[in-house]
């Protein structure tokens, strides 16, 4: 049984940290060096960023190539894309929604969509879209889905494989019909309200679905596992709210530092991210929040391993349903997100006042980016004297 200690949703993580120690710039270079350089050569990664916030001070680490053929390096203000980290956005407009009256996350889906009245979206509500508590919704819209009538009208048929509060089903569709849902709760598409509601509440600057012309200059290129070609996400269903926002390991860092409460914010963003901390659901190896995925702290590298499996996020596993858990405190919170170019993990541990977000343009296994995410996080918590 996983057990976390209970504390409220957004004061927990403003607490001293358990050491009192200091890391220097160069002291950090070392470390992301020695553990990420080992990594950068087996799966021939061109570019990575790391960035670490540690008792609200920022450090970065980048090395190699942004674009190899133009002779590109990386630096604090490449633009990468996140894949599945996208999702962390979709859940925190959503509860910045409820915290403006715009909906609650306990509604079922079918009042904010009577399209899917009489259907097993009567039963699935808004905060099980964000857990992936659904019962076997798949993990892609199926390809003959092209817009959103033929979206409602398969919703509509679709049946459940099990219980929806005992089967988590990790799946772009429920989360995709989470973020459409939020959109129309502002009065327009989800891009819209991305871009107008939520990135500048959390003065993110360097953050996109459609990356502007002025700074495509910015923007990586992803290279193919397969053939080692450079290439970038294509437009697909629900891309915006599941997988599509590209992003700069600042503006990621400053997440982070949002989460931990080291930057100032108002109070409904304040709630907003604490909110997607909350878990109702328990699976084998972690806590199951509104997409983040917590387990206590210290965490044992055999189970974070089992926690990003491809397992998990391929095929249905079981889960078990319980009272809102806020995930604060003696936490390790983690999420992984790809596309076929890039690969992207972020991390957070409230009770030492850490996150880290590491971003390259290279999809390499998740178990490898967790794993070695965890050796950062440890011997830079021993450097600074924890």
């Amino acid at each position: 049984m996983i057990s976390f200690r209970l504390l409220g949703f957004a004061t927990a993580v403003l607490a001293t940290p358990a050491y009192a120690g200091s890391l220097s710039d160069q002291q950090f270079q070392a470390i992301s060096e020695e553990v990420f350089r080992p990594v950068i050569e087996e799966f021939d990664i061109p570019g990575i960023a790391i960035g670490v916030t540690l008792n609200g001070q920022q450090y970065y680490f980048t090395d190699g190539m942004a674009d190899r053929d133009a002779a590109v390096p990386v630096d604090k203000e490449t633009i990468f894309e996140l894949g599945s980290n996208s999702k962390l956005f979709n859940v925190t407009l959503a509860a910045l929604a409820e915290q403006k009256g715009l909906l609650s996350l306990r509604d079922p889906v079918s009042k904010q969509l009577p399209e899917l009245s009489d259907s097993a979206f009567d039963q699935i509500t808004l905060y099980d879209l964000a857990a992936h508590a659904t019962g076997g919704l798949p993990l892609q819209v199926p390809d003959d889905i092209t817009d959103n009538q033929s979206l409602m009208a398969y919703l509509a048929k679709w049946r459940p494989e099990g219980d929806t509060k005992s089967l988590r089903s990790y799946s772009n569709v429920s989360i995709g019909l989470l973020g459409l849902i939020v959109g129309d709760k502002f009065g327009g598409s989800y891009e819209e309200a991305l871009q107008g509601e939520l990135l500048p509440c959390l003065g993110l600057t360097n953050t996109y679905v459609t990356v502007p012309v002025a700074e495509m200059g910015h923007y990586a290129f992803g290279y193919s596992r397969t053939d080692n070609r450079p290439i970038r996400v294509n437009p697909g269903m629900l891309d915006s709210e599941a997988y599509g926002i590209k992003s700069s390991v600042t503006d990621m860092t400053r997440l982070l530092d949002a989460h931990l409460g080291n930057i100032p914010l108002n109070e409904d963003m304040t709630a907003a991210l604490a909110r997607t901390r909350v878990s109702e659901f328990d699976t084998a190896p972690f806590a199951q929040a509104m997409i983040w995925e917590g387990y206590p702290w210290p965490v044992e590298a055999a189970q974070l391993e089992a926690g990003n499996s491809a397992d998990m996020a391929m095929k249905p596993q079981p889960m078990t349903h319980h009272e809102e858990r806020a995930l604060e405190g003696a936490v390790f919170l983690n999420k992984t997100g790809a596309t076929n170019g890039f690969g992207s993990y972020v991390a957070l541990v409230p009770s030492e006042k850490i996150g880290v977000v590491v971003l390259a343009n290279r999809n390499y296994p998740n178990p490898v980016r967790a794993a070695a995410t965890l050796t950062l996080i440890t011997k830079i918590l021993d450097q600074a004297g924890r």
